[in-house]
């Protein structure tokens, strides 16, 4: 159940929400930062592939947990550059289907420089 106020706070947009609520979860599953690289570790050329690496990958750590992207409840994103911000919003709301769910983006200088941006996830079900 999503709440998302308008009295008393700024107004949510079309990919967020303020909060969102889970009732009754028998489950949670905490995702670590999760990068665009490939199965070798190899990160993409740019940050569209990194972002298509990294929401497979979110795929297949879910999957390992009979999960999916529709249990997603809550999304953290850390770019490189403050620019990604457009992109890498397109990028969730696309993995997610258009659902929105409660998230933060955050700019800050990752361990390794080719890695543009980074993504855990919390999952509920």
């Amino acid at each position: 159940m999503t709440h998302s106020p308008t009295d008393g706070v700024y107004p949510a947009t079309d990919d967020y929400v303020h909060a969102l609520e889970v009732r009754e979860a028998k489950r949670l599953l905490f995702v670590a930062g999760t990068m665009g690289l490939d199965a070798d570790g190899v990160p993409g050329a740019t940050l569209a592939e990194q972002l298509d690496l990294i929401w497979s990958n979110i795929r297949a750590i879910l999957a390992s947990a009979e999960m999916t992207v529709d249990d997603i409840v809550r999304i953290t994103s850390y770019l490189r550059d403050a620019s990604y911000a457009k992109e890498n919003a397109e990028a969730r709301m696309a993995a997610l289907k258009g659902r929105p769910v409660p998230t933060t983006a955050i700019v800050a200088e990752t361990l390794v420089s080719d890695w543009l941006v980074e993504i855990e996830v919390i999952a509920a079900g």
